[in-house]
């Protein structure tokens, strides 16, 4: 899932003026793809909630994410297995917030939350990405923070207006703590070994993260059941699967390494934006000025935050 930052030895050379712009705008690229495939998760998490349970959910979502990163990750994994036996640490926790723990919260707060509510307090993220990386030394600059403010001053007048319909609901407070997980994940990926390979860690973390998923499902088919394998509940798992996970997870991870966590959080505001179009697109739910202006300060919040740090 993630890339890694470039070493920093004595015979690397350094960045070019040109290459710069290019790693930047290549990094937003990709923090921008994984936040549109992700607003379609948030979708299908409540399509799925009366049909299969969240924890169920999440360990088929990993299994077929697992399998679909394995003939890229398995092989370099097994090569740079000393390498993750020394940071196993590291691994683990990681593996822990962004797989485990994060989207069984999130298929948990589908339970009962609406999926505007979900990307809208999904959006508040960044903030606590910020938050981490400028606990670790890294300054964030006036230009920056001040996108996040003003990106932030519109998903909090989004969720107080109410605009379109939504309503807190209990299922809003795992979203909050989906949401703190998140925002830890990503500003550990600040600190990935530049050694590990990005397509082995994020073969790692998948395979760990299903691997303590285990206990849970079990106990979840023991008591909930199990669900019917049709095309209304395969093809959503699917998705989730393969690009909410390995493709989404992969660029994420990559833009991370290319612009850190504050500079993609900029662009992860734009989740509620995707997550309202997609549901005025696919379930016809109406979109008012509120939230046209709400949109609108998100916009100019990610622009103003995804620029050059100042």
């Amino acid at each position: 899932m993630t890339v890694v930052l470039p070493r920093t030895t004595t015979s690397t050379p350094s960045p070019t003026p040109t290459s710069l712009p290019r790693a930047t705008a290549l990094g937003l690229a990709l923090a921008a793809l994984a936040t549109v495939v992700w607003s379609g998760s948030f979708v299908t998490s409540r399509a799925l909630h009366d049909s299969v349970p969240p924890v169920q959910q999440a360990f088929w979502r990993w299994l077929v994410a697992l399998a679909a990163v394995a003939p890229f990750g398995a092989r370099q994994a097994w090569r740079q297995r000393e390498v993750i036996r020394r940071h196993l640490g590291f691994v683990a926790i990681a593996s822990l917030l962004g797989v485990t723990v994060y989207n069984t919260l999130v298929n948990q707060a589908g339970l009962t939350t609406p999926a505007a509510n979900m990307g809208m307090i999904m959006a508040a993220s960044p903030v606590l990405m910020a938050v981490f990386e400028r606990a670790s030394g890294v300054r964030l600059g006036v230009r920056r923070v001040a996108g996040l403010l003003v990106a932030c001053a519109g998903v909090v007048l989004l969720i107080g207006s109410g605009a379109g319909g939504a309503r807190f609901a209990a299922g809003d407070l795992w979203m909050v703590a989906a949401a703190c997980c998140f925002g830890a994940y990503s500003g550990l990926l600040r600190r990935k070994p530049a050694e590990l390979g990005g397509t082995a860690f994020l073969f790692t973390t998948f395979l760990l993260g299903t691997a303590l998923l285990l206990p849970a499902q079990g106990v979840s088919v023991a008591v909930q059941g199990g669900f019917d394998p049709t095309p209304g509940t395969v093809l959503p798992i699917l998705y989730v699967g393969i690009a909410s996970s390995a493709v989404a997870f992969f660029a994420w991870n990559r833009a991370i390494a290319l612009v850190g966590p504050s500079r993609a959080g900029a662009v992860y505001y734009l989740q509620p934006v995707c997550v309202a179009l997609l549901s005025w697109a696919v379930l016809g739910e109406a979109t008012g000025w509120t939230q046209a202006v709400c949109m609108a300060l998100i916009l100019g919040g990610v622009v103003l935050g995804a620029a050059s740090r100042r």
